[in-house]
């Protein structure tokens, strides 16, 4: 079962520490969240991993690789109960059990998409306890690094990009100040 049937409801309760002029505005539809949050974890795990092979097998290096080789990374995305857990196989991401991540990060499904794109940096969501980081903080800030040092868009952001800017036109929008580079 997904996170709620393992007690866990993250539509309950807004995030604590979000600066927004309207809170919940950034948070996914409670409506969107119910039916998300009973998905069972490996199907989106299995999906979230073959993303990680498109978007970032070729573009991390070898030594971070090597790094990542055999543990559980897991994903929660807070305001839709979701949860993916991945490993590097030494060939490839592949889903992996979620019950004994190594490191699990945290965030709203909307810091998510700041993130990727590039318009959110981790250190400032986390120290606003927007993201969080449970685990081997060590293996935790190689992911933060690596991902980091990525210079190249990764593929989809574009189309995040233009769905988020629509999203924040809107009456309602979310009103969260982007970096501008």
């Amino acid at each position: 079962t997904g996170m709620a049937g393992r007690g866990w409801n993250a539509c309950a309760a807004e995030p604590a520490g979000i600066l927004l002029m309207n809170p919940s505005s950034a948070l996914l539809p409670r409506p969107l969240c119910a039916v998300l949050s009973r998905l069972p974890q490996r199907p989106g795990s299995m999906l979230f991993a073959a993303g990680l092979n498109l978007a970032l097998a070729k573009v991390l290096p070898a030594d971070v690789l090597q790094a990542l080789h055999g543990k559980r990374i897991g994903i929660r995305v807070t305001d839709a109960g979701l949860a993916f857990a991945f490993t590097w196989t030494g060939a490839r991401f592949a889903a992996a059990d979620g019950s004994a991540c190594d490191v699990s990060i945290g965030a709203t499904a909307h810091d998510f998409s700041l993130l990727a794109l590039r318009q959110e940096d981790p250190d400032t969501l986390f120290f606003s306890r927007r993201l969080s980081m449970e685990g081997d903080t060590e293996l935790g800030l190689l992911v933060k690094n690596a991902l980091d040092a990525i210079d190249t868009p990764l593929p989809g952001c574009g189309a995040l990009g233009r769905w988020l800017a629509q999203r924040q036109a809107q009456p309602g929008g979310p009103r969260i100040p982007v970096r501008s580079e």
